[in-house]
């Protein structure tokens, strides 16, 4: 038989779907991770990302920042951490918020700088102040670009979660460890497959609210090419920050 057969083999085998130690119960601990870590990273990164593109202050220190986030070596910052806070859920939870708040702060800053201008001088022309511009004009319109980038923040933290079962704990990287401990090979590639079909899942509820969220009169390009310009956006606004 091919790896993919054992492996399938083992997916389909009834004693894999049972107990604590169970392919739902791994992916229930895998999903808690990433919803914990989603709402924690949000919390921090879209308030700063929406002050800065209502602002305007502060762009290039969120472009900076970014970058430094996102070269930062995830497992070596997990042993690090690991060595000096300990095993446990808490260095790995540091680690994954660091990795998901690039995306994240990206989307609600270049949601609100793409607003366009004319429409934000029409609100403060009726009377609005600026925290009413912010909250009935700048945030519905940059709702779509906002959940592009916890889409794409979600994507990373699933598969990077595997990748924190090192330290030990639990998820669908457990799977990974203890198969490779043991030269299970079979299982191993189960558990990839199922860290794929949770992402792919993940990514096409996101794809359909970010539909969803557009207001109506507004058209938006397919989710692909809402991160890819939030992307630009952000590239951009560091070469003209470089070159100024």
């Amino acid at each position: 038989m091919t790896s993919w057969n054992l492996a399938f083999v083992w997916l389909l085998d009834p004693a894999n779907w049972a107990g604590p130690g169970g392919i739902p119960a791994r992916v229930g601990e895998h999903l808690l991770y990433t919803i914990v870590t989603l709402v924690i990273a949000a919390v921090i990164a879209v308030p700063i990302g929406l002050a800065i593109g209502h602002t305007g202050k502060g762009r290039a220190l969120a472009v900076q920042l970014s970058g430094v986030l996102r070269a930062l070596p995830t497992l070596g910052v997990l042993l690090l951490l690991a060595l000096l806070l300990g095993l446990g859920f808490g260095p790995a939870l540091i680690v994954m918020v660091v990795l998901a708040l690039p995306p994240l702060l990206a989307g609600a800053y270049a949601g609100v700088d793409a607003v366009d201008r004319e429409t934000i001088d029409a609100a403060k022309s009726i009377g609005m102040t600026g925290w009413q511009v912010l909250v009935k004009v700048e945030l519905p319109l940059a709702l779509p670009i906002i959940i592009g980038g916890v889409r794409s923040a979600c994507l990373q933290v699933i598969a990077t979660w595997t990748v924190a079962a090192y330290l030990p704990l639990g998820g669908l990287g457990r799977f990974i460890y203890d198969g490779l401990a043991v030269q299970n090979y079979a299982e191993m590639l189960g558990a990839s497959v199922l860290v794929i079909l949770l992402a792919l899942i993940a990514d096409g509820i996101f794809a359909v609210v970010q539909r969803l969220v557009v207001p109506r009169g507004v058209v938006v390009g397919r989710a692909s090419d809402v991160r890819v310009r939030s992307s630009k956006r952000l590239a951009t606004t560091s070469q003209s920050t470089t070159a100024g």
